[in-house]
């Protein structure tokens, strides 16, 4: 079954984390996602195969929830194939069957504490979501049309742009700092100024940005303006 989006990042975070931890305990992984073959057909992946302190080979599955008993065969399973010891990396048990299952057929189970697994998921997603969404409004900051400046703008995206301070830019304004401050805003709900740029140090980087973008567009436009007095010239030359 196809996992969402969503699901595979969880999955592979927990897949990152599982290999930490292993390797934190000592553990030397040395491959992932071991596809098994049979007679020139793969019939199952094992989630990692790891040297363990102890010397042994271990067929490694790597479960994002708890481990029930559909899982415990499966990493017994897998670890037969191979000819391997299983291990399990999991959140804990699912139920008491699941628990004497493992303990009958030798599945070595490393527990990961529910807090531990999900603050660590949780803040890796939310990370991978905050820096996709930061990256995306330098995009729009750089190549949005509705993000040109205006002329009126220019004056005070400089002296954001270059002064250390928000005191030093309102002085240099000639504003005082809840001036200054309230201007900010309005470019902030205007949108030239995005949500996560909370810092004195943040907003001045996207006016650094927007000033960038300023200049290359005056660039830009003075460049096409003398290639269009050349085209001029050229013309009245060749008439």
């Amino acid at each position: 079954m196809a996992l969402t989006q969503s699901a595979e990042r969880r999955w592979a975070s927990s897949e990152r984390i599982a290999v930490r931890v292993l390797e934190e305990l000592g553990y030397k992984v040395l491959e992932l996602r071991k596809r098994v073959r049979m007679h020139g057909i793969d019939v199952a992946e094992v989630d990692a195969v790891a040297l363990g302190p102890d010397g042994q080979l271990y067929a490694v599955e790597i479960k994002a929830g708890r481990l029930d008993v559909t899982g415990v065969r499966q990493a017994y399973a897998n670890a037969v194939l191979i000819g391997a010891r299983p291990l399990v990396v999991c959140k804990g048990f699912a139920d008491e069957s699941a628990r004497v299952m493992a303990e009958r057929l030798g599945v070595k189970v490393i527990q990961l504490s529910d807090v531990f697994l999900v603050d660590a998921e949780e803040l890796e997603d939310t990370v991978r979501t905050a820096l996709y969404e930061a990256v995306l409004d330098v995009v729009r900051v750089l190549l949005d049309p509705s993000y040109r400046v205006k002329p009126e703008h220019i004056e005070l995206l400089e002296a954001v742009a270059e002064e250390p301070t928000i005191l030093d830019a309102a002085r240099r304004l000639g504003l005082d700092v809840k001036e200054l401050a309230e201007r900010l805003s309005e470019l902030r709900r205007r949108g030239y100024i995005p949500r996560w740029a909370r810092s004195w140090d943040a907003v001045r980087a996207v006016a650094q940005l927007l000033r960038a973008r300023a200049r290359l567009e005056a660039l830009l436009a003075s460049l096409s303006e003398s290639a269009e007095r050349l085209r001029e010239l050229a013309r009245r030359l060749g008439a």
